[in-house]
């Protein structure tokens, strides 16, 4: 049975008996505290907590998941899988014990040619928590199982919360036997990998508190409303009914071993190593096919550095395969054609996925080289030295400098049978993120525990009228101060103000949040932020200006009108410059992601080279041709399977519900599904300017623009600083280019003067200096301070001037100058003196240590440096003592 019917046999199961069908949600979780959708429940989180009203009684999906917690177990079990689907079926307060098992027990058991999976009972074993005799019974009467065959297994197992105060339960499990080849008898609670988990059933019925643990909690009291959340692993039913021993050989995966076998000319089952690292070479392709369809791109932070470490984790088990060139464009091809069937969208996404995944393994596969080399004379050394542990630096350095991951380093150093410092890799780690934060912009705040917003939500939608109005009456709701619920806010304090109705925007979409205020009956607040804390309800952040504001009074919330128009200017200019960077790049140059507010836009979009400055003007001027056209801006909301059909573009990454809002800019000119808000011409736009074109990725890049008035300021002071250039080089404008690069050659020319007198001052000193050797040990050492000079590289060409003065002598050369503020140390020595013992390396290592850093090098020329100038004279002092022992 294939994986796509495995898929649809469950959809159409739970349909047929009531259930609401539900499309995966994206990977990308709505929920801020989880990078990623871990579990097929996490979408239907608000309606089990009851924090959003549900709107079905009872539903069905296959999602989507990603967990990377045992990312090291992966191709090593047959079940760990980065990507796996998790069918599940949903009550919100509908069925409960009886109907959650029953169903399971149909669907399982029902014959193949009856739309059933066809397992025999015999193969299934149950698991219940172990105080459910509840479920136990339930189980007993629907399978007809003996006693033995329906485990009763403790809170570590069997029962199911948050880690959080709020509803819990107990959870019932379905196991099924592989057989006695696989393992001893004795059915799941032997915990061997004989018993494979299929099914998860978790009866949410009790309300808990005072989690100290998984298995120390209090129980309040049952819920008034019980809830029903299953879970059936695909993957793994998967492997079950196509006979093959683990997920990794079905059939929406073996396909990327099978092309990676054949890639590295290794035979699939012949080593158990290479077995492995074909497995995760499939598990792991798969996996970032999935997440680049729903908009993840790889970078250094959040979800894109796990998309990366998977994606660089692939590009090494294909190097301990044998193979050092590129692999991912027939990797990638072979996924994109097993998981297409269930995911149509891979392959209409394909472009796109294949370009930030070529570009990714370019990337990485041209540091790769550099890094390990690296790594190997780190390892060499460090065993050298007789140490187990890899020093924490040479990890934070390949992190660093070469995107190694650390996770990779580990994994390297661990097959080199070293371990890594990662307590200093840590702290450095911790440092660098310090001084990121340091220079980031902070938040504007943070929003309230979600829990608080659930009475407010089950009021409603709020209604926002702001496409249409910019002063909307409404009343107040409900009043946060400090994440607490209260009935007033008063002058001076900062709210949450949750309201019926709102005329101001909440950020989203990358439009940045409306600016206005909350007016009333005696009091004013100034609106600071506006956000959706849960799906459809808006939060206003504002500080009390004036008077007293209370839950129940009337309000009304003011939109900045100026600051408003700015946006709509900003949000329909970016729709402009994508509609012309498609014009002129081509269809692949898709928008990733986007920020706007009044005055800026910026938009990042797939491709992989810098624009040309003619390209660049080309985009602008079409931009800017279409706002002098004045195109009709109509915005529709359609059901989303006409929009598409319309040719509405639904970009990429980004989620839509069932209805979405079409914003045509000169009809399908410009066509995107948005919720933006926008103006009713192009003309209102005024004009587009752009600033900046850089990279944000190996396949992405950014353009940033200056919109409207901001645009025009910005032209403006460029006229008038060629003005004032133009009358200063005594030119006319047209003749300012030509006149600037004069000056500029002729800079240079003096400057290498410059340069040429500065060095014959310098090599005119290498006489006196080589007259000043001093017989210290059994060499003769110069050593001495030569003051500021301009870089180290000067230095280091008058310490070897200096040996080369002393001839066949055996000599040392010791010097230091202090460099753009800090003391630098040069040491060379003479074939003589490298005999009798002197090493360049270890005196400029000594050097250093007295200076406050760090040296070294090769024996005959090594440099050192550190933070203390004043230190100077004693790091000289210590390289008489060191040579005079």
């Amino acid at each position: 049975m294939q994986t796509a019917d495995i898929r649809q046999r469950w959809l159409d199961f739970f349909a047929a008996r009531g259930h609401t069908v539900v499309p995966s949600a994206s990977l990308v979780s709505d929920d801020p505290t989880l990078l990623f959708t871990v579990a097929g429940m996490v979408p239907f989180v608000p309606y089990l907590t009851g924090l959003v009203p549900a709107p079905y009684p009872r539903a069905t999906s296959v999602q989507k998941c990603i967990r990377t917690n045992d990312i090291e177990e992966v191709g090593k079990t047959p079940r760990h899988g980065t990507f796996f689907q998790m069918c599940g079926n949903f009550s919100f307060g509908d069925y409960f014990k009886e109907g959650a098992i029953s169903l399971a027990w149909e669907l399982l058991t029902t014959p193949e040619a009856e739309g059933g999976y066809g397992f025999d009972p015999n193969d299934l074993w149950v698991t219940v928590y172990e105080d459910d005799d509840e479920a136990r019974e339930i189980w007993s009467r629907v399978t007809g199982f003996p006693d033995d065959r329906i485990q009763g297994l403790g809170k570590d197992t069997n029962y199911w919360h948050t880690g959080q105060p709020g509803p819990a339960g107990p959870c019932s499990e379905i196991f099924f036997d592989r057989g006695p080849e696989y393992g001893a008898d004795g059915g799941p609670a032997t915990d061997d990998d004989r018993y494979v988990e299929i099914w998860n059933l978790v009866f949410m019925q009790y309300l808990i508190d005072d989690v100290r643990s998984k298995t120390d909690f209090r129980v309040v009291k049952e819920l008034p409303r019980k809830n029903i959340d299953t879970g059936m692993g695909l993957e793994r039913v998967a492997f079950i009914k196509q006979g093959v021993d683990n997920m990794y050989e079905i059939d929406q995966v073996r396909p990327v071993l099978d092309r990676a076998a054949q890639l590295s000319g290794r035979r699939y089952g012949a080593d158990h190593e290479d077995d492995v690292r074909m497995r995760v070479i499939a598990d792991h392709v798969r996996s970032s096919l999935m997440l680049m369809s729903d908009g993840v791109s790889p970078s250094n932070e959040g979800r894109g550095y796990i998309l990366r470490r998977l994606l660089r984790r692939t590009i090494r088990a294909m190097r301990l395969l044998g193979v050092d060139g590129p692999t991912f464009r027939e990797l990638f091809a072979a996924s994109r054609d097993a998981m297409k069937a269930a995911y149509p969208e891979v392959a209409h996404d394909y472009p796109h996925i294949e370009q930030l995944a070529i570009g990714e393994e370019e990337t990485f596969l041209r540091t790769l080289s550099a890094g390990t080399s690296i790594l190997d004379v780190a390892v060499a050394a460090t065993k050298e030295a007789g140490r187990s542990e890899l020093a924490g630096d040479t990890a934070f350095l390949l992190h660093d400098t070469y995107g190694f991951p650390i996770e990779l380093t580990l994994e390297m150093a661990e097959e080199a049978g070293l371990a890594v410092d990662r307590g200093a890799f840590d702290e450095l780690m911790t440092a660098q993120r310090t001084r990121a934060k340091a220079d980031a912009k902070s938040k504007k705040k943070v929003l309230a525990d979600l829990s608080v917003y659930s009475d407010f939500r089950a009021m409603g939608e709020t209604i926002f009228t702001g496409y249409t109005d910019l002063a909307t009456q409404s009343t107040v709701l409900g009043l946060l101060v400090d994440g607490r619920s209260v009935p007033v806010a008063t002058t001076g304090q900062t709210t949450e103000v949750i309201l019926a109705e709102t005329s101001l925007y909440a950020e989203s979409g990358g439009q940045a949040p409306d600016q206005g205020k909350i007016v009333g009956d005696g009091f004013e607040l100034e609106v600071l932020d506006v956000q959706k804390p849960v799906k459809g309800l808006v939060s206003h952040t504002a500080k009390v200006v004036s008077g007293e504001i209370g839950v129940g009074e009337a309000a009304t919330t003011l939109v900045d009108e100026e600051y408003r128009r700015g946006a709509t200017q900003a949000h329909s200019g970016t729709h402009i410059v994508h509609a012309a960077l498609r014009q002129v790049l081509g269809p692949n140059a898709q928008q990733s992601g986007s920020f706007n507010k009044a005055g800026y836009l910026r938009l990042d979009y797939g491709w992989n080279s810098a624009l040309s400055p003619e390209t660049r003007s080309e985009i602008e001027e079409i931009s800017n041709s279409a706002i002098r056209d004045n195109l009709q801006v109509v915005a529709r909301e359609m059901p989303l399977d006409e929009a598409k059909a319309l040719g509405a573009m639904a970009l990429f990454g980004e989620k839509y519900g069932d209805v979405v809002r079409v914003v045509d800019i000169g009809g399908p000119w410009s066509r995107e599904l948005c919720a933006g808000t926008h103006v009713s011409t192009s003309a209102e736009i005024g004009m587009i300017n752009i600033v900046g074109e850089s990279s944000v990725g190996a396949s992405n890049r950014r353009v940033e623009s200056l919109v409207g008035l901001e645009a025009f300021r910005r032209f403006a002071a460029e006229r008038a600083l060629v003005s004032e250039l133009t009358s200063t080089l005594k030119t006319r404008p047209e003749q300012l280019v030509d006149r600037v690069g004069d000056l500029v050659a002729s800079l240079k020319a003096a400057e290498k003067k410059i340069q040429a007198y500065e060095a014959k001052a310098l090599a005119d000193r290498a006489p006196s200096l080589a007259e000043k050797a001093v017989r210290t040990g059994d060499v003769l050492l110069v050593a001495e301070s030569l003051g500021t000079l301009g870089s180290a590289d000067e230095a280091r060409s008058l310490a070897l001037a200096v040996r080369g003065r002393l001839a066949d002598a055996a000599s040392v050369v010791a010097l230091t100058a202090e460099v753009g503020g800090k003391p630098i140390a040069i040491v060379a020595t003479s074939p003589a003196a490298r005999e009798a013992g002197a090493n360049a390396g270890a005196l400029a290592k000594t050097m250093a240590q007295v200076l406050g850093g760090g040296g070294g090098g090769k024996p005959d020329l090594a440099q050192g440096g550190g933070n203390d100038v004043t230190a100077i004279p004693a790091a000289l002092d210590a390289v008489r003592r060191e040579l005079g022992r």
